[in-house]
């Protein structure tokens, strides 16, 4: 059962390092990825629509993006969801493909998305404590209930504390490594 708790505990810890993850790469750099692209919505019949679903990303060049519709017909709601997203981006429409061309960031913008990195490291980090909350109360639960034994409990919960800190490190070297991304010139 405390096994289980742990188990547990690693699991949602390791979901919420995948979201800061996800979180991250769609935090623009000086370079193009097409992880910038994964939270576009495009309102496709109606539907709001994930990019990925209406369209190949392609990255030619560090700052060049090509977005090439499967159906023709959605360039156009493809174009005005980019225009309107919060990536600051002016697609050029060739009839077959969207072309974007990112302008290089300035030193303001670069400091912005670096506090938005900061604060979504910070969220990680909440996640992960809570996570290790709720299971130190489990685990204190076992303990009050004579469930298992007090030595069980209390290497129990030295795991759980080695387990956040190992996540909460990594959240840490996932961080350092996007603000020198977002800080290369």
């Amino acid at each position: 059962m405390i096994d289980d708790i742990l188990l547990d505990a690693e699991d949602k810890m390791e979901k919420a390092i995948e979201v800061a993850r996800n979180d991250f790469s769609n935090i623009r750099s000086g370079r193009a990825n097409a992880g910038m692209f994964n939270s576009i919505l495009v309102d496709y019949y109606g539907a709001p629509t994930p990019l990925q679903q209406l369209a190949t990303v392609a990255i030619p060049e560090a700052r060049t993006v090509t977005i090439s519709p499967y159906d023709r017909s959605s360039i156009q709601a493809i174009d005005k969801a980019l225009r309107e997203s919060d990536l600051g981006v002016n697609p050029t429409d060739d009839g077959q493909f969207l072309r974007i061309n990112l302008p290089p960031l300035t030193e303001e913008r670069r400091r912005d998305y670096v506090k938005l990195a900061r604060t979504k490291a910070e969220d990680a980090r909440i996640t992960i404590r809570s996570i290790r909350r709720k299971a130190k109360e489990e685990l204190d639960r076992i303990k009050k209930d004579g469930e298992a034994g007090e030595d069980e409990v209390e290497r129990a919960e030295k795991e759980l504390e080695s387990v956040t800190k190992r996540h909460t490190d990594l959240v840490d070297q996932i961080l350092d490594a996007k603000e020198k991304d977002l800080l290369e010139v």
